[in-house]
């Protein structure tokens, strides 16, 4: 068997060890979850009429559509950027734990830790997600995407929860406390608020347009609102996936190099 055959093949044990662990430990998959439906009815409900009414028919995601139509796919969105704070958490607790230095003196491939968790959250993050598309759609969310665009809405999600998976991983990596490594990541959660998410960036003071204009997350929702809704996506398509190979190769690289530093804690 080749190096690659060993390794693939560690990874898989390392992906079902953290499959296992996420069913018999569901709160921090089920806490990926709650955030984003609490924030979707929250917009819907308490804040969605007035919204609503700023916003206008145009922007809301087709003709006469209401507001859900318009949030719906910046909370999709946000779903992924809350599987990192669990990422995070996850590695960091077996980094401190001490079963990554037993897993060291075992015959086992240095790549099948990383890939494992990664794999695994990014599984589990994925799921998150269709949970929440069903609650959106539950509450009145009416996309009018064929077949091949909710493909390509899917893809999109899955290469940006990659990135952010393999960038947590990082932050799990250099934590030194499993509270700090569900803390680091929350700026992510949030930044989306601060795109195109709940109200279009035109209607925001300059300097803050301008930052949300140019922060990673605005071209990945309006890319992700046009597939699922119809609306203009214009060159968002290519920034939004030129940010997650960009988000996952500075992942990927820092964590090889992180893993590579660490030591018995």
């Amino acid at each position: 068997m080749s190096t690659l055959s060993y390794a693939m093949s560690d990874s898989m044990t390392m992906l079902r060890r953290n499959l296992k662990h996420a069913q018999r430990y569901p709160a921090m998959t089920l806490s990926v979850v709650i955030m984003p439906v609490m924030m979707l009815l929250l917009f819907n409900y308490a804040f969605g009429g007035a919204l609503g009414a700023g916003i206008g028919p145009a922007a809301e995601g087709g003709a006469g559509g209401e507001y859900i139509d318009y949030v719906a796919p910046g909370i999709i969105l946000m779903t992924a950027t809350a599987g990192a704070v669990a990422t995070a958490v996850g590695v960091c607790v077996d980094m401190t734990e001490g079963i990554v230095n037993r897993f060291r003196t075992m015959s086992i491939s240095r790549a099948a830790f990383l890939t494992g968790h990664v794999l695994g959250s990014l599984i589990q993050t994925l799921i998150a997600i269709a949970l929440v598309v069903g609650v959106a759609l539950a509450i009145g969310f009416r996309p009018n995407a064929t077949a091949v665009e909710w493909a390509a809405a899917a893809g999109l999600l899955a290469l940006l929860t990659l990135g952010l998976t393999w960038l947590s991983a990082g932050i799990g990596l250099v934590s030194k406390t499993p509270e700090s490594a569900s803390n680091t990541p929350l700026p992510l959660t949030f930044l989306p608020f601060l795109g195109s998410a709940i109200v279009p960036t035109d209607s925001m003071p300059t300097g803050l347009r301008w930052f949300a204009e140019y922060q990673p997350f605005t071209p990945a929702i309006e890319t992700l609102r046009g597939l699922l809704m119809g609306t203009a996506i214009g060159n968002s398509a290519w920034i939004a996936l030129a940010w997650c190979v960009g988000l996952t190769l500075v992942g990927y690289l820092w964590c090889r190099s992180a893993f590579g530093r660490t030591s018995t804690r």
